[in-house]
């Protein structure tokens, strides 16, 4: 079983990493210079010290929209001065931002039996706006990557996050905090 899920995890970094090789790079003028540059945004994540740089540095790139996709809502990562610093100079500076935040609660998806939200997703991951991502594939670890410039890989699970929120149920209080 560790095997697969390690086969797992580097199939879903590898496909983070060619993403934005595909469309972007191709269409592009001086393609290799191109290629060249966005393979040094990817940074290799490890500790927690690193998500937690990787998390306040995504966050503070974003110009629109923050996306968290979260168990629940990681206190080592999400409830730490600094990235709460990031998140009220944001949603304070510019006047159309959003953060959303998605939680997965296993407990609701088993009493509830929701097929869609069934195959509970493990990873854990912040995109900004449709262009930045910190993504680590199992949400327990804190091994992961981050890319401030890979817009192919941040749409796929900005798709992914907008298919879960739009299935959430709005009756449930949580989408009511908005700035008035």
């Amino acid at each position: 079983m560790a095997i697969s899920g390690e086969l797992d995890l580097n199939g879903a970094l590898a496909l983070l990493a060619n993403a934005r090789y595909a469309s972007e790079s191709a269409n592009e003028a001086g393609g290799a210079a191109s290629s060249r540059q966005s393979a040094e945004t990817l940074t290799v994540l490890t500790s927690l010290a690193e998500v937690r740089a990787a998390v306040n540095e995504i966050a503070a790139t974003a110009q629109r929209l923050i996306s968290i996709y979260t168990p629940d809502l990681e206190p080592d990562l999400y409830d730490q001065t600094a990235f709460l610093e990031v998140i009220k100079h944001f949603v304070l500076t510019r006047s159309f931002s959003k953060v959303r935040v998605l939680l997965a609660e296993p407990t609701r998806v088993m009493r509830d039996s929701n097929r869609f939200v069934a195959p509970q997703r493990a990873s854990s991951y912040l995109i900004a706006d449709d262009r930045a991502i910190v993504y680590r594939m199992r949400a327990d670890t804190w091994d992961g990557i981050a890319d401030i410039n890979n817009p192919s890989a941040a749409r796929v699970y900005l798709q992914e996050f907008d298919q879960v929120w739009n299935a959430s149920a709005v009756d449930h209080g949580l989408r009511a905090a908005r700035r008035g």
